[in-house]
């Protein structure tokens, strides 16, 4: 589900090898109401979903697009990705900024267009980064997967991680199976809808060393630097 798109201003004129000041990030803002939190679970698949259908909507995948500068920008450096928490009026005012909202099994994500972090939007820099932790209740311990073709992600299980965290994480794993993994398979992720299942239930260690994508976190918050913190393959059958 996409809503409004509100203006965007020029991306920086440099060459992109000098992109890494001041940094670049996709801002990511998970709705998180006090009476009806979402899942933990919900939260990382919907933020995923949320990131690749921004990258491959026309807008961010066509050169002609308008938010194709920003997006090459962003990923000629690090991925970086924020999640952000809003609630009651919070969330409307963000779905004016452009980007991608996905509601998945009651989580609402909405992933934004890339830029630097020391230009975030007010709309956005007001909404508090810590402190998004929430639970899986147990009717959610270990979701179904969709039908194929979808992404699976698995988080690693030995690693503690907020829900903001693993939701950037999800999204990075996302990302780098929709840049990476085999042709036909990302094809037929893309014509399935680009759906996204968080394994629970897998083995981590066996899946690590079957999985197309890892992510190895750059240790700014919550872990060491080098740490595996998802991985990620395509399931088409």
């Amino acid at each position: 589900m996409s809503t409004p798109d509100g203006p965007l201003d020029e991306p920086l004129d440099e060459p992109l090898d000098a992109f890494d000041e001041p940094p670049w990030a996709m801002q990511l803002v998970a709705r998180a109401e006090k009476a009806s939190p979402p899942a933990h679970t919900a939260v990382c698949a919907a933020a995923a979903t949320a990131v690749v259908r921004l990258l491959t909507d026309p807008r961010a995948a066509d050169p002609d697009g308008e938010w194709f500068p920003f997006v090459r920008r962003w990923e000629s450096g690090r991925i970086r990705k924020v999640t952000r928490r809003a609630r009651g009026v919070r969330w409307p005012e963000v779905q004016e900024l452009p980007g991608v909202t996905v509601d998945h099994d009651g989580a609402e994500v909405r992933a934004f267009v890339p830029g630097p972090v020391t230009e975030v939007p007010p709309e956005l820099s007001k909404l508090q980064v810590a402190g998004l932790d929430l639970a899986d209740g147990p009717e959610d311990a270990v979701p179904e997967p969709p039908k194929p073709p979808y992404a699976a992600i698995a988080l690693n299980p030995d690693v503690p991680m907020t829900t903001g965290k693993a939701a950037a994480q999800s999204g990075h794993a996302a990302q780098l199976l929709l840049r990476q993994a085999g042709a036909a398979e990302v094809e037929a992720w893309i014509e399935g809808g680009l759906r996204v299942h968080i394994a629970r239930d897998v083995p981590w260690r066996r899946c690590v060393g079957r999985a197309t994508v890892a992510v190895r976190d750059a240790g700014f918050t919550e872990v060491p630097p080098g740490t595996m913190t998802a991985i990620g393959w395509i399931v088409t059958g």
